[in-house]
């Protein structure tokens, strides 16, 4: 990956990458709060999947689970994404269940650069406590469903080329961990090679 020095006054970004970067994780992991910041640092466009869902259904994800349950959520999921993978390179945000669907999976592995932001249950909770608009968590346990979700969903995402965890603090010290991973992507290389490097990196 191309690599620049980066201008905080609007200079040159600091990679160039040649396909679009897509964070995955669970809620509260903090994808459309670093999305964001990692769009604006590498001078690209930011697209929030959820968002883009929303504005094709005309209707709230809290909406389309309730009125026609999840199934039929994914399966408008899964096509949104698709769509939005065929646009120039961008940085986009996936919802918690997306890569958990073999075509999405796919499909973005083979059209760009997946990052799982990996968080701790404890941050989870707090993060997804703030906001009454999780579907999921719409039970009488909101931690013990994290935790489920945490069990079935970790396995997938550390299929994602690169892992980065999201800790407590400035979001700046996630983006930076985010930045030294791609920094460190070779997308050439062997694939279980690069992950594990791209691991190392940002795990400590």
């Amino acid at each position: 990956m191309k690599i620049d020095a980066f201008n905080a006054q609007g200079g040159k970004a600091e990679c160039s990458p040649a396909r679009s970067i897509v964070l995955v994780g669970l809620m509260g992991a903090g994808k459309s709060n670093i999305g964001r910041r990692l769009a604006i640092r590498l001078h690209l466009p930011f697209i929030d999947a959820d968002s883009e869902i929303e504005m094709a259904a005309g209707e709230s994800i809290e909406e389309i689970f309730a009125r026609y349950g999840e199934p039929y959520f994914r399966s408008g999921e899964r096509r949104v994404i698709a769509r939005l993978l065929d646009r120039p390179v961008h940085v986009l945000a996936t919802g918690g269940g997306a890569f958990m669907d073999p075509r999405t999976r796919a499909a973005i592995r083979e059209r760009a650069i997946s990052i799982w932001l990996r968080a701790d249950l404890d941050l989870l909770v707090r993060r997804t406590g703030r906001r009454g608009d999780r579907p999921l968590l719409q039970v009488e346990d909101p931690r013990a469903k994290l935790a489920e979700l945490m069990d079935s969903r970790y396995p997938v995402y550390a299929e994602a080329d690169l892992t980065v965890d999201s800790q407590d603090g400035p979001p700046d010290a996630t983006l930076e961990r985010v930045l030294e991973a791609l920094s460190a992507f070779d997308p050439a290389a062997d694939p279980k090679t690069a992950v594990e490097d791209g691991r190392r990196a940002v795990s400590s």
